[in-house]
C-alpha cells in the first residue's frame, strides 16, 4: 500500500542519504514530495522550495537538524499527518512532544532501514 511521503531535506546528491531514501521510496511504490531550499530532482521527482498544501500525506521524514526544524512545525502539525520520522541526526525532543500533544506519531528512526526490513 502506497505511504504518500514528505522528505524535507531532499538532496540532489546521490551519497546523501535524503537523495537514497526519495529513491527507496520510489521504487518501493510509494507517492513521494521531496522538499529542500533550492529546487532540483531526485529521480522523477522534483525537490519544491515551498511547503506543498498536500492534503493526503500519511508520513513526513525528517533529514534537517533540530536547529532548522522549527519552521516546519507549524506546517506539518497543521498537515495532520500519520508520522513523522526523525532520521539520525534530526533527533529533536522538542518536536515530539508537539507531535504526540496533537496525536502524530514521533518515531526516531531510519527511513532506509525500515523500508529495506519492511516496516515502512
Amino acid at each position: 500500500m502506497s505511504k504518500k511521503t514528505l522528505v524535507i531535506g531532499a538532496s540532489p546528491k546521490p551519497h546523501r542519504y535524503s537523495y537514497r531514501a526519495v529513491s527507496s521510496l520510489r521504487s518501493h511504490g510509494h507517492d513521494v514530495v521531496a522538499l529542500a531550499k533550492r529546487k532540483n530532482k531526485v529521480a522523477d521527482v522534483e525537490i519544491q522550495t515551498e511547503f506543498p498544501d498536500d492534503e493526503d500525506i500519511q508520513t513526513v521524514t525528517l533529514y534537517v537538524g533540530a536547529p532548522r526544524q522549527p519552521e516546519y512545525y507549524e506546517p506539518i502539525l497543521s498537515m495532520k499527518p500519520k508520522r513523522v520520522i526523525f532520521n539520525p541526526g534530526a533527533e529533536n525532543q522538542e518536536f515530539y512532544s508537539k507531535l504526540e500533544e496533537e496525536g502524530i506519531e514521533a518515531i526516531e528512526a531510519c527511513t532506509l532501514v525500515m523500508l529495506a526490513t519492511n516496516q515502512y
